[in-house]
């Protein structure tokens, strides 16, 4: 396959793999080690084309995908001049004669939701304009942008009055309208398809699009063309899929509010009007494998609608190496370079087989391998038979599973999560059996504040109850005996228990009692003012902000404090569901989360310090950490990764304890395989019952899902409990259903799930997230 692409070879010659594997591959892939290189690498090529087609039309991405792309290209252009930018710009595969004359693009918005005011921070429209035409200096007479605001209205008409609810309905395309209103309607819905058409058709006037920068979707769309897209689809208002729902969720304020909106996208054939076109696909993480592997080795499908760009001779996939583990040719070479696989590779591919096969691992035969290109691989590096091997792979199994049932005793405990409910959507039931273990002690830590999770209709809610209730004799009261004073910890703990007492009791009005007594003592914390009067005008100013807030609106700094420490009233009720009082749950709002598209990077003295300083006061036996992948579940897991990290080297370091057990988990956004977790945990019914509960009772805020997974639409305890099973009966397959039915332990007939989880040395655990470039003076 033909490559026009000095960048791109240079990229090819580092990854050390072919760019397209035949036949099994339709589209040329380069791998790259970690998300940041892969923002590198969009920039070089970008540049690059930008370099032999001045003039160009372009269409890049918004979300949260082009990140490092966005800050390259910026650093590149910025020090274009400069020794070492120049160097590392010419080993890329740069022309450093010419320097990329961006002003002369054409830029083509990709798609919108609809209906949306331009100028929220959440639109595409405000995007593309503060990231690409201000950012890039690009120049805004040759952009086709799309402002829902400008397309298809009335004269003196605005969105709301079109869409007072923000309800498009889209049968009025083709039915008569029933009044006034859906007339209007109908009109404007015409309007908007025909300004589509002319969308359209500008693009195709220019030529086309020449450079198309994009990520894919849970579901693999690329742009909004969800899965089921035509493959000759053009620029169009469309409905979307719950999956893409989902994943904009948290940009819109929640699913309730994505399940409303329509968006404004380019088609499948209009990134491939332009034969010539280099259309890039960024995709970074293990989670976003299987999404990978089937654009890249199925067929043209509207099932897949990437697949259309293997159309384009110049198109690409940009991946991690993580996000090409499934490209099954790749992972085949990779394996031929081994001289010898580990005892963990080779049970990856037996249970791998097992699966396949629908087998157990004892049950397999010579000929099963000989057919499996893995399996068959794998046999030919290892000394031992079939049936050894299958022996082997079973034992290590079996000896996870032990594993999980074994309680460590006299043991200090320091559980950390990036989110409140993170630790008992991954590892509950292992926490549960260390808790009944006396000798034990723990300490449950949130690093990031979690404000985002928080929709301003919870909070709405809230406080107009607390208006109600601020005055009543009952909060007078307490007032009087300094219930609400900041040093009062025993205040603090009575605010938990007095929410448990009405879980006990199923009592609404004693859970109403114990959560406002919490949001009032936010409140005064956060204003420090306890004066009844000024309160009663604070509250009734947050209820108007909340009100005239548009969803997934930044909120102001105190704000944000009183969204997080909702949160952290949440984590105190779950472990005082486990007996644990406050002075046990840490919060420590690292600042790096902001609520920002793009967080921040981890620093040491910001970020590193406040978890260094718990883990000093703690000093723990066994630290956990959720263990994602970067790119791989929201940033926010790796970069608190990073953070722990850091910390724990500077620990080991002054206080000389090497002998730390680090166990990692990971919950509802990317899973272990069974071979890489040494850990498993047997879940039975009660338990499951028992943690989705916990997780109703104590997760208030979200009970209404509204910031869902894309793989299920309903609270997170519920697709923890499904993946949990799935586990499960992945061991069942692999070792029999004998091995847990017919168990002796009655702890094994009653399992029903399984949580996997890794243990590592500190050492082992250092490889796991890149390094953070500061100065560790001072600590």
């Amino acid at each position: 396959m033909q490559i026009n692409s000095n960048v791109e070879k240079i990229a090819l010659e580092h990854s050390d793999f072919e760019l397209r594997y035949e036949p099994q591959e339709k589209i040329g892939v380069i791998q790259v080690d970690n998300f940041p290189l892969l923002g590198k690498l969009a920039a070089l090529r970008f540049l690059e084309w930008v370099q032999n087609n001045p003039g160009g039309v372009i269409s890049l991405p918004t979300g949260k995908t082009p990140e490092f792309f966005i800050r390259e290209v910026i650093r590149f252009i910025c020090n274009w001049n400069k020794k070492d930018v120049r160097k590392e710009m010419e080993e890329g595969g740069l022309n450093l004669s010419i320097k990329p004359d961006l002003r002369s693009l054409h830029f083509v918005q990709i798609d919108e939701f609809y209906p949306i005011q331009p100028k929220q921070h959440n639109s595409f429209y405000y995007y593309v304009n503060k990231y690409y035409i201000d950012g890039f200096d690009l120049d805004p007479r040759k952009a086709l942008l799309i402002d829902g605001t400008k397309i298809g209205l009335p004269e003196n008409k605005k969105l709301r009055d079109i869409w007072p609810d923000d309800l498009v309905d889209l049968t009025l395309r083709y039915r008569q309208p029933l009044n006034r209103q859906e007339r209007l309607e109908k009109q404007v819905l015409r309007n908007i398809d025909q300004w589509c058409a002319e969308y359209e058709s500008r693009i195709r006037d220019l030529g086309g699009i020449g450079f198309f920068l994009g990520g894919i979707g849970p579901d693999g769309h690329i742009g909004f063309n969800i899965s089921g897209s035509d493959l000759y689809s053009t620029t169009r208002l469309t409905p979307t899929n719950y999956e893409t729902q989902a994943a904009a969720a948290t940009d819109l304020g929640g699913i309730e509010v994505a399940k409303k909106r329509l968006v404004i996208t380019i088609g499948l054939s209009t990134i491939t009007y332009n034969p010539d076109c280099v259309a890039i696909i960024l995709v970074a993480g293990e989670a976003k494998a299987k999404i990978v592997a089937d654009a890249v080795q199925e067929e043209e499908h509207i099932h897949y609608p990437a697949t259309v760009l293997h159309q384009l001779p110049n198109a690409r996939f940009f991946v991690t190496q993580g996000a090409a583990k499934l490209l099954n040719q790749r992972e085949l070479v990779a394996l031929s370079r081994f001289k010898e696989i580990s005892d963990e590779q080779l049970e990856k591919i037996v249970i791998d087989l097992s699966l396949e096969k629908g087998k157990c691992i004892e049950l397999l035969t010579e000929d099963d391998f000989r057919q499996n290109p893995f399996a068959s691989a794998a046999q030919k590096k290892r000394p031992e038979s079939v049936s050894e091997i299958c022996q082997l792979v079973k034992s290590r199994l079996i000896t996870k599973i032990e594993a999980g049932i074994t309680i460590r005793d006299s043991k200090t405990f320091f559980h950390t999560e990036p989110h409140h409910d993170d630790i008992m959507l991954g590892y509950l039931p292992f926490v549960v059996r260390h808790i009944r273990q006396h000798s034990n002690s723990h300490s449950f830590v949130t690093l990031t504040s979690g404000f985002t999770a928080v929709t301003n209709q919870f909070m709405l809610d809230l406080l107009i109850k607390l208006r109600e209730m601020v005055s009543s004799s009952i909060f007078n009261q307490l007032f009087e005996e300094g219930y609400f004073e900041p040093e009062n910890e025993i205040g603090r703990n009575r605010d938990v228990w007095q929410y448990l007492d009405g879980v006990a009791a199923n009592s609404e009005t004693f859970k109403n009692e114990g959560k406002l007594r919490r949001l009032l003592r936010n409140i005064i914390f956060i204003y420090k003012d306890s004066i009844l009067e000024s309160l009663d005008d604070r509250i009734k100013e947050l209820i108007q902000y909340f009100k005239t807030q548009y969803p997934g609106q930044k909120d102001i700094e105190h704000v944000q404090r009183l969204k997080g420490m909702c949160r952290e009233w949440e984590g105190d009720c779950l472990w005082g569901y486990f007996g644990w009082n406050s002075e046990s749950v840490h919060h420590l709002r690292l600042g790096f989360y902001k609520g920002d598209i793009f967080s921040e990077e981890p620093t040491i003295e910001r970020d590193v310090r406040p978890v260094l300083e718990s883990i000093r006061k703690v000093k723990p036996d066994v630290v956990t950490v959720a263990l994602d992948p970067e790119a791989s579940g929201p940033d926010t897991h790796y970069k608190v990764l990073q953070a722990i990290t850091e910390a724990l080297k500077i620990y080991e370091k002054e206080s000389g304890r090497s002998d730390l057990e680090i166990i990692g988990y990971r919950n509802v956004w990317y899973r272990f395989h069974p071979s890489e977790a040494n850990i498993f945990v047997p879940v039975s019914l009660n338990m499951f019952a028992l943690q989705d509960s916990s997780f109703r009772d104590s997760f208030i805020s979200q009970k209404d899902a509204s910031f869902p997974s894309y793989e299920h639409d309903g609270p997170f305890s519920e697709l923890a409990q499904a993946i949990q099973v799935h586990q499960y009966q992945m061991l069942k397959t692999c070792l029999g259903r004998e091995y847990f039915n017919e168990n002796d332990n009655a702890l094994f007939r009653a399992t029903r799930g399984m949580v996997y989880l890794k243990s590592m040395s500190l050492e082992e655990f250092y490889d796991r997230s890149r390094e953070l470039k500061k100065s560790t003076e001072n600590l």
